[in-house]
């Protein structure tokens, strides 16, 4: 049953124009781009453009799957009726939930192994196996949070179009405030002040120390660990409530 419900969303997903250009085109094009104009430059920790970007590129895909194909389908089943037709359906919302879980990962794995796949060919990306273990297992954590985060975001829309303005809006906001598009220090000051309060630019700061090896736990990292796992303990405490009060 699981393995069925699964294939058929991948289907569903890879036929859905929008998702793809926003979680499988945009991120990696952008990826080449960016190499293209900075990739002789230096960055925080003396690290290369493809140490810098290749995992923030990843996480970048990761966050456009997580919101849009995840977060996003939530609301859609919401507002068009297929949640209820769902509770009258053989497949239990457990495995539909598992299969939606299992699908991000796989799209967001794929991610993963592309940027990476372009790190080696065009910018000479080192392979270190260990390492590459340990930012895949930190990266499927990343991948949990976020899981978290946009169920308990998503959870508050009851239309559609306004989940989709919200969609495309923070994703503009996560490109320009999460370090993806040029190093926040280079930014304006209100443009910091923003970052600092975007989770995903914690993310991007542990995901690259991870990928490096070189995280340690400063200040500065216990902050942006301690920021992310409130967001998560809050999120869940949204979803429990929201729970309830469908029951109810």
């Amino acid at each position: 049953m699981l393995a069925t419900q699964l294939k058929y969303d991948l289907l569903m997903f890879s036929r859905e124009i929008f998702y793809l250009v926003f979680t499988i085109f945009v991120p990696p094009a952008t990826y080449i781009f960016m190499g293209q104009l900075f990739g002789d430059q230096t960055y925080a920790g003396n690290l290369s453009y493809v140490q810098t970007y290749t995992p923030s590129y990843i996480l970048l895909i990761t966050f456009t799957v997580v919101f849009f194909a995840f977060g996003f389908d939530q609301v859609t089943h919401r507002t068009t009726g297929v949640e209820k037709r769902i509770h009258l359906s053989p497949v239990s919302k457990n495995t539909l939930l598992l299969s939606s879980i299992i699908r991000s990962v796989i799209i967001t794995s794929l991610g993963y192994f592309i940027i990476s796949l372009i790190g080696l060919l065009m910018y000479d990306l080192q392979f270190q196996l260990l390492q590459t273990i340990a930012s895949y297992c930190f990266f499927i954590l990343l991948n949990a949070v976020l899981l978290i985060i946009a169920s308990a975001i998503y959870s508050f829309f009851k239309n559609m179009n306004s989940a989709l303005v919200f969609s495309i809006v923070i994703f503009q906001v996560v490109i320009f405030t999460g370090g993806f598009a040029m190093p926040i220090s280079m930014m304006p000051k209100f443009i910091q002040v923003i970052a600092d309060l975007n989770p995903m630019y914690h993310m991007n700061i542990l995901f690259i120390a991870v990928w490096n090896g070189q995280l340690t736990f400063t200040t500065s990292t216990l902050i942006s660990i301690g920021y992310i796992g409130a967001l998560v303990i809050v999120s869940g405490i949204i979803l429990r409530f929201q729970n309830k009060r469908k029951i109810g």
